[in-house]
């Protein structure tokens, strides 16, 4: 359990359980959580945009905010869930493309806990890419919950069946973990 009044940024990702967020979205604010939910551009296309911000209160950010909008409030935690291939690969390179990524890449340096749940197929999974910024990621502090006993893998083109089991709440014991 948290400190009521803590911010949580979920950044989605534009993977098959990205439609059910709004499902760590409640389990989050359960535990006391502020929620901002930043979205990558193609995840847009995942997510019921309006449901999420009426649930969380807050718009969903995928862009830098222009100079006349507010601050979001600076997050306490973040949690990437469905954390796609292309954007490990990337928050690990320090590639920063995206509002979602420019977020990541600060947070390790401002020390900010990070926990990855990803959602990949076992084909991108054994890429040596994917395993170097799994690696690297885990170096720089971040939490990425890959592997037996956490996300493993499904194999290609039956992601669709995995998505009801998807651990959203292995992300938020997680950060438990990490925070205490």
């Amino acid at each position: 359990m948290t400190q009521p009044g803590k911010v949580l940024y979920i950044i989605v990702c534009a993977a098959g359980p990205a439609h059910d967020v709004g499902r760590l979205v409640k389990l989050a604010q359960d535990q006391g959580w502020t929620v901002q939910i930043i979205a990558t551009p193609p995840a847009l296309d995942f997510i019921d945009i309006p449901e999420l911000e009426k649930q969380a209160g807050r718009p969903v950010r995928s862009q830098y905010r222009k100079p006349d909008e507010p601050k979001s409030p600076r997050a306490d935690a973040i949690i990437v869930a469905p954390a796609t291939y292309n954007t490990i690969n990337k928050f690990a390179q320090g590639i920063a493309d995206t509002y979602a990524l420019g977020v990541l890449s600060e947070a390790p340096g401002l020390g900010i806990p990070v926990v990855i749940l990803p959602f990949v197929n076992s084909a991108l999974a054994s890429r040596t890419p994917f395993r170097r910024s799994v690696e690297d990621l885990r170096a720089d502090g971040v939490r990425v919950l890959f592997g037996p006993g956490q996300f493993e893998p499904h194999p290609p083109s039956s992601g669709g069946d995995r998505i009801d089991v998807y651990p959203w709440k292995r992300a938020l014991t997680e950060l438990a973990e990490l925070i205490s």
